[in-house]
């Protein structure tokens, strides 16, 4: 989703989740915790951290990308 260079840290995935909670659906909330719990690589950190980035600024249209992106990245066994 984004060419950043910085390596984000599962806490900061952790911390950019929980500041999103209240604009994410419930079920992509909870799958993307639960996929913080199984020790994902770092390229799937830093996909969800970008996914969840300004969330709750992005449009209606841009918010539906980014769930399916989000159903395809917390379905992805690591």
């Amino acid at each position: 989703m984004s060419n950043c260079k910085i390596d984000h840290s599962l806490e900061d995935v952790y911390l950019k989740l929980k500041e999103q909670k209240s604009f994410l659906p419930e079920s992509l909330y909870l799958s993307s915790g639960r996929l913080l719990t199984e020790n994902p690589n770092q390229e799937v950190l830093n996909e969800l951290f970008h996914l969840l980035k300004k969330y709750d600024l992005s449009s209606k249209e841009i918010r539906n990308e980014r769930n399916i992106k989000l159903k395809e990245l917390t379905r992805v066994e690591q």
